[in-house]
């Protein structure tokens, strides 16, 4: 893919980052987001002063241009004039977290164009790159002319290798990424991480080195793996209830629909007749109403007595 280790920044984690780049872009930028989505992109959004009031019955901010995801468009938005407005900045991760949708090659270079005729910046998530199987595209630089549209990668070792606590990730900055006056990206990029950030611990430097070795390496699959067949009994035990779960496949999390129902309702009802946690889909954004969020990290004996939980559910 062309990309050097000079465009490469090792950092304590993605969502670290998340928070360095709208330190970097700054408060007077408009962005534009998945809904249902990652909650820190709209959360930093939000503290960076980027975004309006909220409103109380939606839960959406003003500012902010929520590009809703849902089984009907198959989880990837509608990027059509009349329906995406054009903002400075566009936040989309892939597998998304929490539909663990992944962008099929067409629908990523409909993004990369849609970058292209607005001047936007994509900021791309890819977490949870490792779990797809299914030919689509792990990093956004495998799309033509992507780097020459202003995208920045932001990854971490957290979903592959366990490192959520002990914090290690990355964040690409190409140098053909530049402002509309010619100036580098990563220059600015390069600032800011020098000036707010001390890098990443020794410890876990070597621990993610271990990761890339080749037993290392190795192993991460072979974990993958185990999640993926976590999320295969989870996905079966929705469907034995006669719930439609999406993801599951191509990420460690399931997307489940309630219809008619509020997540906050059912988070409820499973924890209280069943003991399990959820997350409510409201938490993502609001197309997560009627959703929850399952998922497949864990003892495989957890999700086995889970899915014995679920089943007396209805």
């Amino acid at each position: 893919m062309g990309i050097q280790e000079s465009q490469v920044f090792v950092s304590d984690g993605a969502q670290c980052d998340i928070s360095r780049l709208q330190m970097l872009f700054g408060s007077n930028m408009t962005i534009a987001v998945q809904d249902p989505t990652f909650p820190a992109y709209v959360d930093s959004s939000v503290i960076i002063g980027q975004t309006g009031d909220v409103e109380q019955e939606s839960g959406r901010y003003h500012n902010i241009e929520y590009m809703r995801c849902d089984p009907r468009n198959n989880f990837f938005p509608d990027l059509s004039k009349s329906s995406c407005a054009r903002t400075d900045i566009i936040f989309f991760c892939s597998p998304n977290n929490p539909t663990g949708h992944a962008a099929s090659w067409e629908e990523l270079k409909r993004l990369v164009k849609l970058a292209q005729q607005n001047g936007s910046i994509i900021i791309y998530g890819s977490a949870y790159a490792f779990y797809i199987t299914d030919g689509s595209p792990r990093s956004i630089y495998e799309i033509p002319g992507a780097k020459k549209v202003a995208i920045l990668e932001v990854s971490s070792f957290s979903k592959i290798a366990g490192f959520t606590g002990v914090r290690l990730g990355w964040t690409v900055v190409p140098n053909e990424l530049l402002y509309s006056n010619g100036f580098p990206v990563t220059n600015d990029y390069n600032r800011i991480v020098c000036t707010c950030f001390n890098g990443a611990s020794r410890i876990a430097q070597a621990g993610g080195l271990a990761s890339l070795s080749k037993g290392g390496f190795k192993a991460l699959i072979s974990l993958v793996g185990y999640y993926k067949a976590n999320a295969e009994i989870l996905l079966e035990t929705f469907e034995t209830l006669g719930l439609k779960a999406y993801g599951g496949v191509n990420a460690p999390y399931l997307w489940v629909h309630f219809p008619g129902s509020n997540s906050w309702d059912v988070f409820n009802e499973i924890l209280e007749k069943t003991h399990i946690i959820t997350i409510p889909g409201i938490g993502f954004g609001p197309a997560g109403k009627e959703f929850i969020r399952v998922s497949a990290f864990g003892h495989r004996e957890n999700i086995q007595e889970a899915s014995k939980r679920l089943r007396s559910l209805l």
